[in-house]
């Protein structure tokens, strides 16, 4: 892909990439590395991205990316740094806090819904599951988010 293409989708998804990377790593220094290795990877590889469908490709890139970060830390027992949030309020705070806590199972689907605004069907379709299986997800997740905060 062009540089001049990879610079205008990053400026345009950057954003949304770390979002994403954030909520699977918990970690704001490897959640920008992940930025960094999806868009470099756009430009050393010929990788097409169909009009319009940008975001959903640079969403499933990022997810396999934290996948593999994820599973290779395991194998190495690596432990993530600490991350400092900055949200307006403290409420938003005690609520990030929660949802980094869930298992990655249920972070995964409660980060793409409510953060990145995916549609059940389109995170079933990331994440290689049914769209059944996201709505149990996300519904599990919102109950264990209701005891560890009270109000959600």
């Amino acid at each position: 892909m062009e540089q001049k293409t990879v610079l205008e989708l990053f400026d345009r998804y950057g954003d949304a990439v770390y979002r994403v990377a954030l909520g699977f790593l918990r970690s704001q220094q490897e959640a920008e590395d992940a930025v960094q290795t999806v868009f470099l990877r756009l430009l050393e590889r010929d990788i097409q991205a169909y009009p319009g469908k940008e975001r959903a490709l640079l969403t499933k890139m990022t997810v396999n990316h934290c996948k593999n970060v994820l599973s290779r830390a395991k194998r190495h027992d690596i432990v993530p740094l600490d991350e400092t949030v900055l949200l307006a309020q403290p409420e938003d705070r005690e609520v990030f806090r929660a949802v980094m806590e869930l298992p990655e199972r249920y972070r995964a689907v409660v980060c793409l819904h409510y953060f990145e605004g995916y549609s059940f069907q389109e995170i079933a379709q990331l994440l290689h599951i049914s769209p059944s299986a996201v709505s149990m997800r996300l519904h599990r997740a919102r109950s264990t988010l209701k005891q560890q905060v009270g109000r959600y």
